[in-house]
């Protein structure tokens, strides 16, 4: 077997760290006057990398001794994470140039977040699902602290490099038992020795305790929740989309390869659904309620963000393929959403000033009614208000809990729902029935951010009245995945 063969499942991984080698030596030799080099370059890395995956094998492919997968689901996501790390990149950018950011460092830094990411979606082994979350982490450290001169962005750096690295040693700890139960660190191999009943069930469970913490810790659901109000707020807005999107992609990747092809046997199963019960729940609950007293947007995402990770949970403790089908649509429904929120955040932004409070956002409808009705159109569809595409993830996820059985489940996601309408209606309420604050019109953004903002609110639409195509993709990647 020749060596291009051996690597051919992560072309698209190799192609994407080259390029950030050489990103980073060709910014070494461009003055800051063309330093659109380095953007463009990263960009084009991204369609690279988009075009590789896309032509890969329709069938699951293993490399690396089977520690690398690449399968529908992986290829999916991956798209799905190309496809939101460059409009990040793009909303940004008259942001970063404005707080002299706009450097080749934030560049590598994205594209290695995103090496990060694409290791975690195809991990088949728990040493490169660990590999693939701290590269991840590393990178988003770093960024958050890209501001050097804030001193809450630093602030907020900190408390995320803190309880992210209790949380990496939770989820080690988790995985050396699961390694001392199963005498193996091949997700499939730790499969089959649990379903040959020759592990023991006792540490097993301990480890799987372990192992939710630090899931739940990366997803931001509560009770390990703390850092999210405050990384959001306090990291550059730019950093804050970055965070908030695409990373919750491959988190749900790392609960898919672990939960379910590790640790998918029944009585496993029964284990794992009642802690993300109580996770989901709390969430729901802590989410919407604490929400509805923040007067800072970002702040107030981040409290949705919690929410949301618990309709997340709700979807795969489900234990279905439906249900797996459902939460991967949601997570990439609420990428979408994330993006035209923040996007809003961005947009409104200018040198010295940042459009994080409601206050910013009051009378928008009468500085600039396009981007009102953009930001209506996001803040009904976080709210589930039919017929945008949240409301369809929505009831798919709740369509599955009830499938499952749990009833009262699906009444509970439904009513914390109805209170979280409460605080997106605000944001509407405030743009189109208050007086606005600032009277001087939108600042023009970049045109490639004002078309790709306004395709953004647009396809909520469009995914909420024809979610077929989605959700099928959705299906097919899981079912051909797990089987």
């Amino acid at each position: 077997m020749s060596f291009l063969t051996f690597i051919a499942p992560a072309y698209a991984e190799v192609f994407l760290l080259c390029m950030a080698c050489a990103i980073l030596v060709i910014d070494l030799f461009i003055s800051d006057a063309r330093r659109n080099i380095s953007y463009t370059l990263t960009l084009l890395t991204l369609v690279g990398c988009f075009a590789l995956t896309w032509m890969g094998s329709s069938e699951a492919q293993y490399a690396f001794n089977d520690m690398f997968v690449a399968d529908p689901m992986a290829a999916l996501l991956k798209l799905g994470i190309y496809i939101t790390v460059a409009v990040t990149l793009i909303y940004a950018q008259s942001y970063v140039r404005a707080r002299d950011m706009f450097r080749g460092e934030f560049f590598v830094l994205s594209l290695f977040a995103t090496l990060g990411m694409m290791v975690m979606v195809s991990a088949n082994h728990l040493l490169t699902l660990y590999l693939g979350l701290e590269l991840l982490s590393l990178s988003l450290y770093a960024l958050i602290a890209f501001q050097r001169d804030s001193a809450i962005a630093t602030e907020a750096a900190m408390k995320y490099f803190v309880l992210g690295a209790l949380a990496s040693g939770m989820l080690l700890y988790g995985m050396s038992m699961l390694y001392g139960a199963t005498g193996s660190l091949g997700l499939t191999n730790i499969a089959d020795v649990i379903l040959n009943g020759s592990a023991d069930k006792v540490v097993l469970v301990f480890a799987l305790v372990f192992i939710i913490s630090g899931i739940g810790f990366k997803l931001g659901a509560v009770p390990f929740h703390m850092w999210v109000p405050d990384v959001y707020q306090g990291a550059p807005t730019a950093v804050a989309l970055f965070i908030s999107t695409a990373p919750k992609l491959a988190a749900f990747a790392f609960i898919m390869r672990i939960l379910v092809t590790g640790l998918g046997a029944d009585w496993l199963v029964a284990q794992w659904q009642w802690m993300l019960i109580i996770m989901a729940v709390l969430s729901l609950a802590l989410g919407n309620i604490t929400a509805i007293a923040q007067t800072n947007l970002k702040r107030m995402l981040a409290y949705s963000t919690i929410s949301h990770m618990g309709f997340l949970l709700l979807g795969i403790l489900s234990g279905s393929d439906e249900g797996f089908a459902s939460a991967m649509f949601y997570v990439v429904v609420y990428a979408l959403m994330n993006l035209g929120a923040f996007g809003m955040i961005l947009l409104l932004s200018r040198a010295g000033f940042e459009a994080d409070t409601l206050d910013d956002f009051r009378g928008l409808s009468q500085r600039n009614p396009w981007y009102a009705g953009v930001m209506l159109l996001v803040m009904f569809s976080m709210a589930g208000i039919p017929p945008l595409v949240g409301f369809y993830a929505k009831l798919s996820v709740l369509w599955a809990v009830v499938d499952a059985g749990y009833v009262w489940l699906a009444v509970v996601a439904v009513l914390f729902s109805l209170v979280g309408a409460f605080y997106y209606l605000r944001v509407v309420r405030l743009m189109y029935f208050e007086p606005p604050v600032d009277q001087s019109p939108v600042a023009i953004a970049p045109a490639a951010m004002r078309w790709i903002l306004s395709l953004n609110g647009i396809a909520m639409l469009l995914l909420g009245v024809l979610p077929g195509r989605l959700m099928a993709l959705c299906d097919y990647s899981i079912a051909l995945s797990l089987q």
